[in-house]
């Protein structure tokens, strides 16, 4: 399927993110969909609908980053899905190069950094490519492209993880027969850092653990409703920001 930016609609959860999202939007062209499934607490709704009042949907729901994602992907009429989160940038070229992209129904790309932790970020977009060669998607929800006739026909995300939605729903992709790419030129940058504030060692080991645990469809269904303190008890953040995520988003 050929990649036309008027097919995109990008799907956006947020949560008190009024210090990240008028870098995002920057980042974004107008003529692409924008639907963003909003359970803030702070302005970040009215500075969404202030700074990109054109081709814009807000959508109001307190439920958790996964309902989120499948609710704003039962908003969108476009042919393909671009899912994402708010505190990222795109990089300059990343519209450009999606049309070379043609003849998969899943697209996946590295989230770098927009400043700190450079290093960690290289080597987890390094850990997805091997991934990937070995036949194992690693996606992540920052920066993950699906034909919409793709995500309903797997049924759309697993509504009963909090965290992992991402990884899951790309593996069942690639199960079903879906053709998958890792797009190593398709990059967004991450501006917030909490989770490796808290510990590199910890945010791995967490990762490495549910994901295997899934992959292996080894998780008892008890887990999947659990983040594992995935967005608990984080400091204040070093990009400025002051906003709260946890297991609701």
């Amino acid at each position: 399927m050929s990649i036309k930016l008027d097919d995109i609609t990008i799907i956006l959860p947020t949560r008190n993110e009024e210090h990240n999202i008028g870098s995002f939007l920057s980042t974004i062209p107008s003529s692409v969909m924008l639907v963003v499934v909003d359970a803030s607490e702070d302005s970040t709704p009215d500075l969404i609908t202030t700074l990109r009042p054109n081709r814009t949907i807000v959508l109001q729901h307190p439920g958790s980053v996964t309902e989120a994602r499948q609710l704003g992907a039962e908003a969108a009429e476009t042919s393909w899905l671009l899912f994402t989160d708010a505190d990222i940038v795109f990089s300059h070229d990343f519209f450009d190069l999606l049309p070379k992209y043609h003849g998969y129904e899943l697209i996946y790309g590295p989230k770098l950094s927009a400043d700190y932790f450079p290093l960690y970020y290289q080597w987890f977009a390094r850990g997805q490519q091997v991934l990937h060669s070995l036949g194992i998607p690693a996606a992540s929800g920052s920066n993950l492209l699906i034909s919409r006739r793709a995500l309903m026909a797997l049924g759309g995300f697993d509504l009963r993880l909090v965290c992992n939605e991402d990884s899951e729903i790309a593996w069942r992709a690639k199960r079903s027969g879906y053709a998958t790419a890792f797009a190593p030129d398709l990059v967004v940058y991450a501006r917030d850092h909490r989770r490796l504030q808290l510990g590199r060692i910890r945010k791995t080991l967490h990762s490495i653990t549910r994901c295997a645990l899934l992959y292996l469809n080894l998780m008892p269904n008890r887990w999947r409703g659990h983040d594992w303190g995935y967005w608990s008890q984080y400091p204040a953040t070093i990009t400025g920001g002051n906003h709260q995520k946890n297991g609701t988003r």
